[in-house]
């Protein structure tokens, strides 16, 4: 589970970077100038672990593997169940506003010929796919203390599962939102980048060492971001 947790992250930030801050910075150089693009990057980038650092500050959610007093956010009574399914819930929403945004993107540039073109549907699709494949780990992570905590496999199951709700809705949001207001690309794409970051540095790579098997973990960070550097890269 550690190594997946790993390769998770190394999926995350391979996605940020390769299909996230790469477009951005690409898009910038057409409204600022190459020496200043970095700027609506940068801003957008700190936005993104602003907003979701500011969200896992609020809201009550309990990280797989820590004990029930451990609860992070706003003190509330709520059930281990409830507080588990919120946290994942919380860190899949910058992950399905990067899908949406990529696709949004690709959307705007293909419709208009704008610069959105910077971003391919192939690369969009890699997003998509390397999301997808790094949820595997994080649905395990909700549904197996579930199961351990003595619910069934089944509600286990539904859980992990419905903790992804939610990736689907911050998708719908991101392309409407990129494709309604072009100027806003460089800045959206490098936010989806910026979130996702921060869900890594914050849970992902610390629970992936949390159990000791900081070797396999670090194997599966670095195969999981060759995977979506192979995916993006050959599929562009």
């Amino acid at each position: 589970c550690d190594s997946m947790l790993g390769a998770a992250g190394g999926v995350m930030i391979a996605a940020s970077f390769w299909s996230l801050l790469t477009p951005a910075l690409d898009l910038a150089q057409f409204t600022w100038s190459s020496r200043f693009a970095w700027i609506p990057v940068a801003i957008g980038f700190l936005l993104g672990a602003i907003v979701i650092r500011s969200l896992d500050w609020i809201l009550p959610h309990l990280h797989p593997g820590l004990a029930l007093e451990q609860v992070e956010g706003i003190h509330t009574h709520w059930r281990q169940s409830t507080l588990l399914f919120l946290a994942i819930t919380l860190h899949n929403i910058p992950e399905g506003f990067a899908v949406g945004v990529a696709f949004g993107a690709f959307a705007d540039g293909a419709v208009s010929g704008s610069p959105g073109g910077a971003m391919t549907l192939a690369s969009a699709w890699a997003v998509a796919v390397g999301i997808g494949l790094q949820n595997i780990p994080e649905g395990l992570a909700v549904a197996a203390p579930l199961r351990m905590s003595g619910l069934s496999r089944w509600k286990s199951f539904v859980i992990g599962q419905f903790s992804g709700l939610v990736e689907p809705i911050a998708a719908v949001v991101g392309f409407i939102a990129v494709t309604l207001v072009e100027t806003i690309l460089p800045y959206a794409l490098a936010f989806a980048a910026g979130a996702m970051i921060f869900v890594v540095v914050e849970e992902l790579i610390p629970r992936s060492h949390q159990n000791g098997n900081t070797d396999a973990a670090s194997s599966g960070a670095i195969l999981g971001f060759t995977l979506m550097m192979i995916l993006d890269v050959a599929l562009s």
